[in-house]
Parts: C-alpha cells; sequence; structure tokens
C-alpha cells in the first residue's frame, strides 16, 4: 500500500511502521481501540531535522551573504507553505491516515496538516536511514525552492515596520493570542496592530513564525506585497 509512496521519497523503509506512524493523525491515535502512535512526536524531531539540512544548504550555496540574510532565507523554506507545497508535489495527502470524520472534511489538503505530516515524514526517513537519508530527499525536495528565491527575502516583521514608520505611525504591536497543541510542539497565535488599522493574527509553532505570518496578512491587507 505504501510502495507508491516509498517510489516517490526515494528510500524504502526496513521498519515500515515508522512511516506507517509518520502518516497517523492524531484522530486515529485518539481511538481507545487504537494502539499504535500518531506523527506528533516525529513532527518534532522532523522539523529540527530539516531545520539543520536546509540551513547547512544554505549556507553551502550562499558563502557571501550575512547571517540575516541566510536567516531569512531559512524562514521561508521551513515555513508552512514550502512544506505543504512538497508534500502535495509527493502526493503525501492520498497517504495520511485520518479518522474517518476528519476524512470527510477535505483535511487532506489542509496545508497545516500536509506541512505537520511532511515534517513528520523526514523524521522517519532520518530515524530508519539516518541523516544521509535525509539530507538526500530533503535535498532533492528543496533545491528548486533554494534556487527560486534570488534574492534573499525581506523579513515581513521588518517591512512592516519600515512601512508604519514610513507613514509616521507608531511600531506595530504583537500579543499573544492562544497557545495550543502538546508541549513538545505547541502552536501560537499572535495578533498584530498598526495604529488605525484591524488587528490580524498568525499562527505558528513559535511565537517568531506566528509574528512573522500575522505581519504578512497584515501587509496583505495594507496592500504591500509580503516578500
Amino acid at each position: 500500500m505504501l510502495a507508491p509512496l516509498e517510489q516517490r521519497l526515494g528510500y524504502s523503509f526496513r521498519a515500515l511502521e515508522c512511516l506507517e506512524r509518520a502518516l497517523t493523525h492524531p484522530s486515529v491515535s485518539a481511538d481507545p481501540s487504537y494502539d499504535g502512535g500518531d506523527y506528533e512526536r516525529l513532527e518534532f524531531l522532523g522539523d529540527r531535522v530539516l531545520g539543520l539540512v536546509v540551513a547547512e544548504m544554505l549556507f553551502q550555496e550562499f558563502p557571501l551573504e550575512t547571517e540575516g540574510q541566510l536567516a531569512r532565507r531559512h524562514a521561508q523554506l521551513v515555513r508552512k507553505e514550502t512544506l505543504a507545497a512538497v508534500a502535495r508535489s509527493l502526493d503525501l495527502g492520498r497517504f495520511i491516515r485520518l479518522e474517518m470524520g476528519e476524512s470527510g472534511r477535505g483535511e487532506r489538503d489542509n496545508p497545516g496538516l500536509l506541512a505537520d505530516t511532511c515534517e513528520a515524514v523526514i523524521a522517519a526517513l532520518y530515524l530508519d536511514g539516518g541523516l544521509e537519508t535525509a539530507q538526500r530527499f530533503i535535498g532533492a525536495n528543496w533545491r528548486d525552492h533554494i534556487a527560486a528565491d534570488i534574492a534573499p527575502p525581506q523579513d515581513a516583521k521588518t517591512k512592516l515596520q519600515e512601512w508604519a514608520q514610513g507613514r509616521g505611525l507608531p511600531l506595530p504591536s504583537y500579543a499573544e493570542r492562544d497557545r495550543s497543541g502538546p508541549a513538545h510542539a505547541p502552536l501560537f497565535t499572535i495578533s498584530v496592530e498598526v495604529q488605525g488599522f484591524p488587528a490580524i493574527e498568525g499562527q505558528g509553532r513559535s511565537k517568531r513564525a506566528a509574528e512573522q505570518e500575522a505581519a504578512a496578512k497584515l501587509l496583505g491587507v495594507l496592500g504591500e506585497e509580503p516578500s
């Protein structure tokens, strides 16, 4: 059943149950009759593996760029949207194990779900095949995304701050609105407000990521294209 996915991943698992767990949504593990795990812990590990490998790729690819420029590229490459795009290119949603009710709500194309599962799959590759296996997978699926950014993207928070300062307005104000999810992988909801405009919320696995998403959304409302 998972052979087509293994072909897309370019790797045959020795312990297939590791891949199965990476594809299992928490809605399945919440069923008392199910005695297996889900992808949440793997998602935590996969996020760190992806971050390390992408950081090394950028370090090698852009030897003349500053730390700040590399950091902005890195943030773009490990964000939810990029992970979801990679997941869609692999048709990963087709293989996710969902509780029946979730499956019927179009969840398989949910960007957050696809991103979380993609991180879990990276962790499964790392655990079953080692760092070299994870590096090969990430290199094959992130190389085009790296090449697509000719110039380092501008930090959304910085751009919003410059927008406000350029109009004589106070600096944008950020506030934490909610924190949910397990302790090892919290989901933050942060709002940002610029004087005279309604507050906009963003979400992320870190406060910084949530702030960046909120800033990018507000820039869109203001008619400024987030980089």
